[in-house]
Formats: C-alpha cells, structure tokens, sequence
C-alpha cells in the first residue's frame, strides 16, 4: 500500500510531486522518494521517514524540473530503508511501484545469473532491471509491455526513462491508478487527493491498461497496444475538503464532518411521505432483488463491522437470510453462492485487494453484486454490477470514522428498501423508519457537542493498557468496533465481546484497573446488558456506559456515562459509535500518538 504521483507540463514538477505526496501519504509513511529531470539527466531523492523529512532533503536547494515521479512507502518487501525506499533505479529506467510481484524471487535469480546487480531487498527492483533489459532496443512503453509479460502479481507503476525527457509512463494491475487532465499538464496518482489542487478531470486506468503521458497528451492502450477510449470522470470533490479546516487532526474533522456526511449520504434518496427509498440508486434490477434467496457481505476492518450491523438491519427488516464475511476469507472457504444470491461488497476505497478478489469470485460463481463504496470510478464500483456512493467526502485519517457511519445509513436505506419490495415492511413502517433519518444527522450533532465530556474521561483512563468493550444485538459489532477504534489509534490492547459472553471467560480479566465500556441503548436486550453490568460491578470493575440521554438507571451503576440522543434501535447503533471514535480520539492524542497516520497502518490496503 503506497502512493504514487507523476506530473509532467510546465510548471514545477518538484513542488507539484511533494504536495501529492504529503496528500498521499495515508498510503504509506515509512520512507517517501521523488525522481526529477535535471539538465544533465534524471536525480533521485529519497530517504526513509515521513513527508516532511522528503521536504527538508529538497529544501535544501529548491531544483526545478517539468517532470517527476514520486512515491511514498508501506514497506512489504524489505525493511524501511533507504535502499528499499523508491524510485528504483537500473541505468536509465526509473520506477515507482505500488503492489507485489510474486515472481519476483524467480526474476531476481534469472537476472542474476544475467549480469545485473541488486542495491535493495524489494521486489520492485526487479521490475526497475526488467525494463532496462528491454529499454536498449524498445521505447520506454514498448519496454514496460515486454517486462510485463514476464511478471505475475499486483501493480500500479510510473517509469520514466532517462533518455526520453517528458515522458510518463503508466500501467495498472490490481491497483489503483488515475490519470488528472489539466490545460498542457498531466497527472498520475494512486488517489484523486493527489492532485485536486490542480485538477478534477480524471481518467481511471482499468487492469491491464497502460497510459503514456508527454507534454502534448495523454495516450491509453491495452498491454498489448490496442487504443482504448475512456470516459473522462469530473470529480466533485473541492481540494478544500481534503484539508484540515483549522481541526488539529484529520480524524477529528472527520469525526465533525459526520452530521454532513450523513446528510449527504441520504439526499435524493428516500421519500418519508409516501415510506420508499430510491432503490434506483442502488442499480439493482427490482426482479433481481426479488428473487434474492440469500445475501452475502463481504468487507474489511472497520467495514466488516459495518457489514454486520448490515447483516442485524436486512434480517430483521427483509427477512432475507444474510451472511457475513471477511472478505480475505470469503474466496478461501469455496462459498455456497450462486445465481439467487446477492453479494454486497463494502469498501471505502473501491481499492481493497481482498474486497476485490471476494467480488471477483462471486461474480465468476454467478452471483448479482453489489458494491457500497466512497470513492466514484474506484475499481469496485466499476467491476460491480452495482454501486451505492456513499458521498462521505475524502477520508484522509487512516481510521475510519465518517466513511463506517455513512456505509450504516447505506445499509439502513437498503434493508428498509428491500423489506418493501419483499412485503416485509408496510408503508407506515417505512414512513417511520425513512422519518428517523430525517432527524438523524441532527443527532450526530448532539453528540458530538459533547465532546468535552469524553475528552474528561479520556484524561483520567488513558494510562490504561487494557479496555474490554460490550454489547448485545446490532451493538455487537459497535463494541468490535470501539475496541478497534482504540487499538488503531492508541495502541492499547482492547477486545470487543457480545455482552453475555462475558461469563464465558472474559470476565476473568475484570479488576479495578480495566475499564469495561458498555453500549446499553433501551431496547429488548436492556435487562440483559443491565445484569451484565451488575457482574463487572461486583467484581470491582470499572464502567463506561453509553446510554441513552436521561437514563439515571445505567449512570447510577456506572463510573462514567456518556448519553446520546433516543432513535430507533437500528440508528442508535451510528449514536452509540460516535463516542467510541472520540474517545479513541482522544486517548490516542494524550498518549501522544499520531492519530492520523497510526504505525503499520495503511489506509488503501491494496495488496492481499
């Protein structure tokens, strides 16, 4: 998982390269690298460490150049060094590579054995000699194609060759490559951000195409050189939004984006008077929908929780059959899908290589699917037979916060949706479920105006290294993701459980020290959560619980109580969420971690 930019035109390619690095650099952030025209041929810079350690080697002299490639690293082959940090380089050819080469230990014996030298412990290196190999006979894109023949695995790449000045080359595999149009410059990246300060005409490459980018243009060919004409996408996202707006940390703008976020998610999409939602805007043929007998989600990480809050809505709403995987799983387990089933892919990116190649696979065994996504003309939404934009806006922060919420809402109006069309919820049911959401970003609202009281009890628990979170129901998956939330950010050890297993053995960790965050909504499970409280209580336990607004019953019984606003039951799962981000937040800060970039994190995981 790294971040690649190129820019070629008129302007200052150096100045152009750093600033996409640093709006890339929640792709990677362990070692970061620029390669420039200069007079006499092509410098490398790079060094290990974050942007701003790229930015001081750079500053030193200020060089001009109209084209550079840049690349900033999430080391998978070879430690963080710099030796491994990219560009590459073999004579003349130098490259930027995000992906894996599985082959690589192969090609690396065989060009060995040829004569050619290894500097670094990448497999990227490879690719660099590979292409030098073929470049002394062949133009620079003819050199990459022949290199590409010999290669399997995943790859976004950028190669430039010394002696072909202003000219870019591109090609894409399993991993995201964008082409910006500008007036008389060119861009490539790994993620729109890179370049929206200058452009938001955009060209997304698909697998097997490769672009070539000179100052007169922009040329995209399959590998094996047929023309491909492709739609020119305007992105709607301002560069404004990609940045901090005064808040300390991307995160927490992202945590106060919510209330927005949500509102846009939901515009257009749902009629509250008459009980329907727009299910045009999720693609699916109505028959296709109807005939479903079975619904699988597939996701990752924070939206792996968030497909199974889907799993509790569909159920109980539609009353279709749903079952959750985690999408590195799914394609393993030779899955039980078919022609009757619907599968729901859920990435933020539309670049998680798992979530992909679990996509991929239902699709080849004949399923329908449907991908719920952030990012429009990402890989998923493109290979799906559907897609749902969630329209959250640039995530930046590696942690998800405003992408889980509205990925919740996308599921909420498709299992209320659904539940109309299978004649399981009736008009003045939905009129009440569709009515909820009006008052829904208003809500988020409210809770995070009460920030202040979670940043009091972040201050008094943030020395702890271990938190147990719990819930029961559709609150389940919002104590997983609470835990992870913690995890991510702060790096202290904590678990989520379904409340009632914690006498089945968690509960042998419960002392004075360990807080134990409790999600206690009203609701059937009440009583339940109540007694599981009880026996952390009595054990001299510590309780967080979040509750809802006035219930002097569960803040008796607790150490600290957060209080969000009464919805329906499905809703207050987003309610319930909020204060596990902030309170993540704001342990992560005090502890003195960099909330925004966690160590070993990536924020696009697109490699398996």
């Amino acid at each position: 998982m790294c971040g690649i930019i190129g820019y070629t035109g008129k302007k200052n390619a150096v100045s152009i390269i750093l600033e996409g690095l640093k709006r890339l650099e929640y792709r990677g952030y362990d070692s970061a690298g620029i390669a420039f025209f200069n007079e006499s041929g092509v410098e490398i810079r790079k060094c290990t460490g974050k942007i701003k350690d790229l930015y001081a080697i750079i500053d030193s002299d200020k060089p001009f150049s109209t084209t550079a490639i840049g690349h900033t690293r999430w080391a998978t082959h070879g430690k963080p060094s710099e030796e491994n940090a990219h560009p590459h380089r073999s004579d003349g050819i130098i490259i930027v590579h995000n992906g894996i080469i599985e082959n690589y230990l192969q090609l690396k014996k065989k060009l060995i054995d040829e004569g050619y030298k290894f500097t670094s412990e990448t497999d990227t290196e490879v690719l660099c000699h590979l292409i030098e190999k073929y470049a002394a006979d062949y133009p620079l894109e003819d050199a990459v194609r022949k290199a590409l023949k010999e290669v399997r695995g995943a790859y976004a790449l950028a190669v430039i060759n010394e002696k072909e000045r202003g000219k870019i080359v591109g090609v894409r595999k399993d991993s995201p490559l964008v082409v910006g149009l500008g007036d008389g410059e060119f861009f490539l990246a790994s993620d729109v951000p890179a370049f929206l300060n200058y452009s938001r005409d955009v060209i997304f490459l698909d697998d097997g195409e490769m672009v070539v980018m000179t100052g007169d243009g922009v040329v995209v060919t399959t590998l094996d050189g047929a023309p491909v004409q492709k739609e020119v996408v305007s992105v709607s996202w301002s560069p404004a939004m990609a940045e901090k707006s005064g808040y300390k940390h991307f995160m927490l703008k992202e945590i106060y984006e919510q209330p927005r976020a949500i509102a846009d998610t939901l515009r257009g999409r749902f009629y509250p008077e008459s009980g329907q939602v727009n299910m045009d805007e999720f693609g699916i043929k109505e028959e296709d929908l109807r005939k479903a007998q079975k619904i699988f989600i597939t996701a990752c990480g924070t939206s792996w929780h968030a497909a199974l809050i889907g799993k509790y809505m569909i159920e109980e709403l539609a009353r279709v059959p749903v079952e959750v995987d985690i999408a590195s799983e799914f394609r393993y387990r030779n899955p039980v899908i078919g022609q009757d089933s619907l599968l729901v892919a859920i990435t933020q990116s539309g670049e998680t290589a798992d979530t992909l190649a679990a996509q991929r696979e239902a699709k080849r065994l004949g399923a329908k699917t449907l991908s719920i996504c952030n990012v429009v003309g990402s890989t998923a939404s493109r290979e799906a037979d559907a897609v749902f934009y969630t329209h959250s806006g640039p995530e930046i922060g590696v942690a998800s916060t405003k992408a889980f919420t509205t990925q919740i809402v996308g599921l909420y109006l498709f299992a209320v949706g659904l539940g109309r069309l299978k004649g399981t919820v009736n008009a003045d049911s939905a009129m009440g479920f569709l009515k909820d959401l009006l008052f829904l970003p208003g809500l988020v609202e409210k809770v995070i105006a009460a920030d202040n009281v979670i940043e009091r009890i972040a201050k008094e628990l943030f020395k702890v290294n271990d938190f147990l979170y719990m819930g029961r129901g559709i609150n389940y998956p919002i104590a997983l993701e609470g835990a992870l939330k913690l995890k991510e950010i702060s790096y202290i050890h904590a678990e989520g459980y379904p409340s009632g297993e914690m006498k089945h053995g968690p509960i042998a960790l419960v002392d004075e020290v360990l807080p134990s965050v409790f999600l206690v909504p009203k609701g059937r499970l009440y009583d339940k959560v109540l007694s599981n409280i009880e026996e952390v209580k009595s054990r001299g336990g510590r309780i967080i619980a979040v509750t809802d607004e006035g219930n002097k019953e569960v803040c008796s019984r607790s150490d600290y109580c957060i209080s969000v606003p009464e919805t329906n039951s499905f809703l207050s799962a987003i309610l319930m969420a909020i204060p596990l981000q902030l309170l993540a937040y704001h342990i992560g800060v005090l502890r003195g971690c960099d909330v925004d970039q966690p160590r070993n994190l990536a924020k696009s995981v697109t490699v398996e």
